[in-house]
């Protein structure tokens, strides 16, 4: 089977790793020339509306999906004519655009911080009058990692502050005094099977995600399975999901989806039975999905700008260096350790090796 994949980031270059065993062979469609995906399988150098080099990847493949949002839906509901898409045009719609995806958590029953649809400096000074401040106003498609948002804390910070954001369609939300970050990884299959992997305590350093921890029998994970089982079903998705959560008042409130393999899930790949890259390859390829038992406790960290010295971060004790083949470049993300441990001090101890290392760096 051959899978084409839009993106040739480091999600795609996971996600054909996993697949690789699988018998499976991969094609990216990517406009970058160093598309890092490339070593692991064809490259096709294009732009996400290039419909001709589009319709190409559809001839050569047998299957098709996306490794980030910033994909349009359009690309995706242009290939779904000649080839199956999964997750779907639609799925990405919604997904990949902050009012949509908030909207339709308030018709699901899920808990949100309170939002408005900006569309204009007087939407937002009109928009703050209602929630209040602090707040914060996102670009309602495209931001990730910090990116394309805003916090406001003072009346001064309101002024001019779309035109600062590009003068783009934005999202206003109030600011939610959390106790914690998390996020919980589904995958659900072709005919409506749903797993879910325990949820993750995230931190975050400037915006991006640093540190991911799996948890073991979290209080809210079936509260996490509920609120996810009803956006699979209601977008009747196929593939991995990642929905990040709010702690808040010993419940959760919705932050934000991601329709595809997630950050948060990749200590999945040494710390579960099946990680979240091959679940979401056996989900669009239609095949039975794999367990996603967590093995002992595991942890992810970040290598962000720079990737330490292999042979110090090999020498830590069940520490996976997963590099990316990216050129070093400051604020990105350029590889990651995953860490797996039998009990929780003893994981402790390698995140703070680790971190120093980072911080040695």
């Amino acid at each position: 089977m051959k899978i084409g994949v839009i993106g040739g980031g480091q999600l795609g270059r996971m996600l054909a790793l996993a697949g690789t065993p699988l018998g499976m062979n991969f094609a990216f469609l990517d406009p970058a020339p160093d598309a890092c995906a490339q070593a692991l399988g064809e490259h096709i150098r294009a732009d996400y509306g290039d419909l001709d080099h589009l319709r190409q990847l559809a001839d050569e493949v047998d299957l098709v999906t996306f490794e980030f949002e910033s994909v349009p839906a359009e690309t995706v509901a242009f290939l779904s004519q000649f080839v199956p898409v999964y997750p779907s045009a639609e799925a990405l719609r919604i997904a990949r655009d902050r009012w949509f995806e908030k909207s339709l958590f308030k018709d699901l029953g899920i808990p949100t911080p309170d939002f408005a649809d900006i569309q204009s400096q007087a939407d937002l000074d009109a928009a703050v009058a209602s929630i209040g401040l602090p707040a914060v106003m996102k670009t309602r498609t495209l931001g990730y990692d910090g990116k394309g948002q805003k916090v406001l804390r003072k009346a001064a910070d309101v002024t001019g502050a779309f035109a600062e954001l590009g003068s783009v369609p934005c999202i206003l939300e109030g600011f939610v005094p959390f106790s914690g970050e998390v996020s919980l990884i589904a995958v659900r299959a072709r005919d409506g099977e749903t797993r879910f992997y325990p949820l993750v305590h995230n931190t975050h350093v400037n915006g991006v995600l640093n540190l991911s921890i799996a948890s073991t029998q979290h209080p809210l994970q079936k509260l996490a399975e509920d609120y996810v089982g009803r956006v699979l079903k209601a977008l009747d998705y196929v593939g991995v999901l990642a929905f990040e959560f709010f702690e808040v008042d010993g419940g959760l409130k919705a932050n934000e989806i991601a329709p595809r393999v997630h950050n948060s899930g990749h200590w999945t790949i040494e710390g579960a039975e099946c990680s979240q890259f091959e679940n979401h390859l056996r989900a669009v390829a239609g095949l039975p999905l794999g367990s996603t038992r967590k093995i002992g406790e595991s942890a992810m960290l970040n290598f962000i700008g720079e990737v330490p010295a292999v042979e110090k971060v090999v020498a830590i004790d069940d520490c996976h260096l997963h590099h990316y083949g990216k050129a070093f470049k400051a604020g990105r993300k350029v590889g990651h350790a995953t860490l797996r441990s039998v009990d929780r001090a003893t994981l402790d101890r390698q995140i703070t090796a680790v971190e120093s290392l980072i911080d040695q760096a």
